[in-house]
């Protein structure tokens, strides 16, 4: 692993256990102190030295998406270190609201992602929302080209004040349509948080990733790719030749599904240029690549996070939650489950 890279990443876990141990003094307002209290009894989520996080994508069946709202969910599901979305952190920095449907909008293009075919009505729905997202991200780069980092660098506080680092950010605005202002935002404002990286999904676009790559080196921020299905062994050589700030964002169940039949030997192999890793529990395409709650599918994840565990690999092992939430449970006490299994597979 690059030294700087290695450095943050230890300094991630230190300054992680240091705002444990600072108490409750500057815990933030908005939350309720009981529940701040509950949280703190829990051992957290640096386990054998292997730092279980979560993004907090996983959160995004919840109710309330605001910042304060998103660090007590972290808080309730025992996690102590996270991959942000962006819409909490720059929604507590002052971005327009979304007059669209997100839930809707992502749903309809996770549908044509994965091959399904949209109804008239649903290829009018979805026309209709990307025009008014096409005029909201207009909206949103004038206030990013003015905003002040001083709300990201008090979120940091809030959420390290209550025992939260965050390690990875991932705000829209790394994509081929953003400018380079943008992306200077987006990782200026990953450093105002504390993060170490920014991710984003692959552009599959060599022009794209050496353009990210050589914007990241300016700003000292690193860029973790994210794959789905088209991951590959070699999925990520292009970019990381680029530059060395140009890293990997695995996601192990999306590597199963894909077909791969070992992703212990990816990591093994390029565990050194891993900023972060999404961990969940798909079936390999043999038996119908399900997403599925943890220990019922094909993912080798305890033999992944030992792995981690005894090779002191120092990058985080993120909890995303994509398979569907049991009748009479929510989002933070599945998490809360995934990490148990993590404990259960580290002690």
């Amino acid at each position: 692993m690059d030294n700087n890279l290695r450095k943050l990443s230890r300094r991630r876990f230190i300054g992680t256990t240091a705002s444990i141990a600072a108490g409750l003094a500057a815990a933030p307002s908005l939350i309720a102190a009981p529940n701040i209290i509950r949280s703190y009894s829990k051992a957290g989520s640096l386990i054998k030295d292997v730092q279980i996080g979560v993004i907090t994508y996983s959160f995004r069946s919840m109710p309330d998406q605001s910042a304060e709202a998103t660090l007590k969910y972290v808080l309730d599901a025992g996690i102590s270190a996270i991959e942000l979305m962006g819409d909490p952190a720059e929604s507590f920095a002052g971005k327009p609201e979304n007059p669209v449907d997100r839930r809707a909008f992502y749903r309809l293009m996770r549908a044509q992602r994965d091959g399904e075919t949209l109804t008239e009505d649903q290829q009018k729905e979805m026309a209709d929302m990307r025009s008014q997202m096409d005029a909201y991200n207009k909206q949103v780069a004038a206030w990013r080209a003015k905003v002040s980092m001083d709300k990201f660098v008090q979120m940091r506080k809030m959420y390290n004040d209550a025992g939260v680092s965050i390690y990875g950010f991932k705000p829209n605005a790394f994509g081929k349509d953003n400018s380079d202002a943008e992306i200077a935002y987006g990782m200026r404002a990953a450093k105002a948080l504390g993060a170490s990286h920014v991710t984003l999904e692959h552009p599959s676009d060599n022009a794209h990733t050496e353009r990210l790559g050589k914007l990241a080196k300016k700003h000292k921020v690193y860029v973790g790719y994210h794959g789905h299905e088209q991951q590959t062994p070699t999925f990520w050589d292009t970019a990381m030749d680029q530059s060395k700030y140009n890293a990997m964002n695995l996601d192990v169940g999306h590597y199963v599904a894909a077909g791969n039949p070992d992703p212990l030997a990816l990591i093994r192999e390029k565990h050194d240029r891993i900023v972060s890793m999404h961990v969940k529990d798909r079936q390999t395409p043999a038996n119908g690549k399900d997403n599925l709650p943890w220990g019922s599918g094909d993912t080798p994840i305890r033999a992944v996070l030992q792995l981690m565990r005894d090779q002191k690999y120092t990058f985080p092992a993120t909890i995303e939650l994509e398979y569907e939430v049991p009748a009479g449970s929510d989002a933070v006490k599945e998490v809360a489950k995934c990490l148990d299994f993590c404990r259960k597979a580290l002690v």
